[in-house]
């Protein structure tokens, strides 16, 4: 059975603002404790097939993620495959209101996922609540950074 995790909150920032920020994902260090490092490993602008390096906090090794998913200014999903651990995450914003609502969504299945689902649920649960703190300080506190 995957791991599903989905958090959905709001920010005072207007979408086309967030929407910078969330794909700026080099960037992403610098405003969530969830990522250690976020390398792009092509040039050009952030779009359906970019990929990235990332260390994600409590992960053993770096993986390649691949956005397999993606609709301007509004959302983008990648994936990744590592470790007997098959990983997608959505980031989805909307317009509410003067600001923002953004779903933050991580799934997890494979073999180990399944296996040390009490522990990668704990850690990706920790992860996601840490990726959508940050990016509402970031894009409230500064949103022209």
């Amino acid at each position: 059975m995957p791991i599903h995790i989905t958090r959905t909150f709001q920010i005072n920032a207007p979408p086309d603002a967030v929407w910078v920020v969330m794909i700026d994902v080099e960037r992403w260090p610098e405003w969530t404790e969830s990522e250690k490092s976020v390398e792009r490993l092509e040039q050009g602008p952030f779009e359906l097939g970019s990929t990235a390096k990332l260390r994600i906090r409590r992960a053993p090794v770096a993986g390649v993620w691949k956005v397999t998913e993606f609709t301007e200014g509004r959302s983008f999903a990648w994936e990744n495959d590592s470790g007997g651990v098959h990983g997608m995450a959505t980031h989805l914003v909307e317009p509410d209101g003067d600001g923002s609502k953004v779903t933050l969504t991580v799934t997890l299945s494979g073999l180990v996922a399944t296996l040390l689902t009490p522990i990668l649920a704990g850690v990706a649960r920790e992860n996601v609540r840490m990726e959508a703190e940050g990016l509402k300080r970031r894009c409230e506190d500064n949103p022209l950074a």
